[in-house]
């Protein structure tokens, strides 16, 4: 795939996990997916927004179970490769020829329409407000790159105001069709976060693939004005504030995601940029040491790396990272050269600005560089006292590849996957349950049942994956299947949790004696349990006695 394995090798560099297991994640193939927009069906040329609104929903949702889906980003760069105009309508042929530019496995190809309800009357509006009185109706089929086969028609549909869960439930069942052994619950594709207000969504999408800075900013001002927690329109908000130079307004916007999104790294490499071009070099270095400390892409490393030399702090030790993961960087080699320089290490510091010259001999910064340290002293520091008509200053990389952190974050994904299945299986379970419990932490459900299945597999009656998988089901609006799991977690074993589960779920059916007895026995195995504290003064407010 494009960049995926540079990327991923540099990625295993920078965290010194490079072995057998990650070798095999590399190779790990047929899980490459490319969702192409839906053909609008409906006769209506300003619905088309929706169409475009499929690869970013499903790409989503097929991502947080352990797909690896294509961005717009890499669409427009097939497109461009193969010499076709923006918003061209490929066919089946064409389709293929893309999805091979990109290394994909499966195409999802797709149609929808829309419909007036029964007894309501058309009134020949297109706004979002119109959408209570309209249905919708959609296709999806798999194209497999591989064998160039071609699913059978999955189909769904639901009112138009519903559109984020009609695209859900599609995902679920393309799921299904890509991996006939997929069981993570239709009901957890559908509470899965993201859902937001039906023109807010509309604003979004539009403002996302709008052809002019205008009316991007326009639509995605928009957007979080009606949704203000909306993650990924304050992300696209943000980054286009920062292409067009307003720092001061995408920092704004960036900070506002919230750090367990999915989109939180993107857009905190982002807010460090914007930061660091505001000159707050200290903000600029937490947000970029927030993005390195979970996906240390060497772009990422450097510039947190560059903020901290802003401040006058020894960064030395971040920019070998940086250059020892890529070394093919020049850049990265000549930051470490001034950093060295800056510490009085004059030796080391010229031959980091030799191997800088190598890669690109014409670099005027890096043979001045090399003059003034052939010229000073052994052991001499390079100080902001200098002279003026010598001033270096580190280099910081503005660009941030999102399909590149895409690929390397999945193949870190499939790495784990491998490394796991070397562990004995009570290791093996430890480490999912934990996954799971970090992904519930953070409300991504469909992570987190994945997770919890993973340790069921491993073994079958762990009380802790069952009372997990409880929580997924709770959370998810799955009554009976939470109470089920709940309680098989405590038939296998008593514990805070799966009791602490069923006592919301007593309390919401109205059934407050079940409820207190259900918080007497998580208390008394574990008396600091958050959530039997939280429902005991509940409990207690409504008249129950708990002791």
């Amino acid at each position: 795939m494009r960049f995926v394995l540079k990327q991923f090798a540099v990625v295993l560099g920078l965290l010194g996990l490079w072995s057998s297991a990650a070798a095999r994640a590399q190779e790990t193939g047929g899980h490459v997916v490319l969702v192409l927009p839906f053909e609008n069906r409906s006769g209506n040329p300003s619905l088309s927004w929706i169409g475009d609104s499929f690869p970013d929903t499903l790409g989503k949702r097929l991502t947080s179970v352990g797909f690896l889906t294509l961005s717009r980003d890499d669409r427009a760069f097939a497109y461009d490769h193969l010499g076709l105009p923006e918003g061209f309508k490929p066919s089946r042929a064409t389709a293929i020829k893309i999805a091979q530019q990109l290394d994909a496995n499966y195409i999802i190809i797709g149609s929808f329409n829309v419909t007036q309800l029964s007894g309501a009357a058309p009134d020949g509006s297109s706004s979002a407000d119109a959408t209570a009185t309209e249905s919708i109706s959609i296709q999806a089929q798999v194209l497999s790159v591989d064998d160039l086969t071609l699913s059978a028609p999955v189909q769904g549909g639901a009112n138009l105001n519903h559109l984020f869960d009609a695209e859900n439930s599609i995902a679920w069942k393309v799921a299904h069709v890509l991996d006939p052994h997929f069981n993570i619950a239709e009901q957890t594709f559908l509470a899965a976060p993201g859902a937001v207000v039906l023109p807010a969504f509309e604003d979004y999408i539009r403002g996302a693939n709008a052809a002019t800075p205008e009316e991007r900013l326009q639509r995605l001002k928009a957007a979080v004005a009606l949704a203000p927690d909306y993650a990924a329109a304050l992300l696209a908000l943000g980054k286009e504030e920062y292409a067009q130079h307003d720092y001061t307004s995408a920092a704004t916007a960036l900070v506002k995601v919230p750090p367990g999104d999915r989109v939180a790294l993107e857009a905190n490499f982002y807010l460090g940029l914007a930061r660091f071009n505001s000159a707050n070099y200290p903000g600029a270095e937490t947000a970029f040491s927030f993005v390195a400390g979970r996906l240390p892409l060497p772009e990422v490393v450097n510039d947190q790396g560059v903020a901290m030399s802003r401040q006058g702090k020894d960064a030395v030790a971040v920019f070998q990272r940086a250059s020892q993961a890529d070394p093919s960087n020049e850049d990265y080699h000549y930051n470490l050269a001034l950093a060295l320089f800056r510490r009085g290490d004059t030796v080391s510091a010229a031959r980091e600005t030799e191997a800088a010259l190598k890669l690109k001999p014409e670099d005027k910064d890096a043979v001045d560089l090399r003059v003034r340290l052939a010229t000073v002293p052994v052991g001499t520091r390079l100080t902001a006292n200098d002279d003026s008509s010598f001033a270096p200053v580190e280099r910081i990389v503005r660009a941030y590849s999102e399909s590149s952190y895409r690929q390397a974050a999945f193949q870190m994904d499939q790495m784990r996957v491998a490394r796991l299945a070397t562990l004995p299986p009570a290791e093996r379970l430890a480490e999912n349950v934990q996954l799971g419990r970090d992904y519930l932490s953070q409300g991504l459900l469909p992570e987190a049942e994945g997770q919890f299945n993973a340790a069921l597999e491993a073994d079958p009656r762990s009380a802790a994956a069952h009372a997990g998988l409880a929580q997924v089901r709770e959370m998810s609006g799955q009554t009976e299947q939470a109470r089920k799991e709940a309680r098989m977690s405590l038939q296998i074993q008593p514990n805070a949790t799966a009791w602490v589960i069923l006592g919301r779920l007593d309390y919401a059916a109205n059934a407050l004696n079940l409820s207190t007895g259900d918080v007497i026995q998580a208390l008394q195995l574990e008396p600091t349990n958050p959530g039997a504290l939280a429902l005991r003064q509940v409990l207690i407010q409504h008249g129950q006695s708990i002791p």
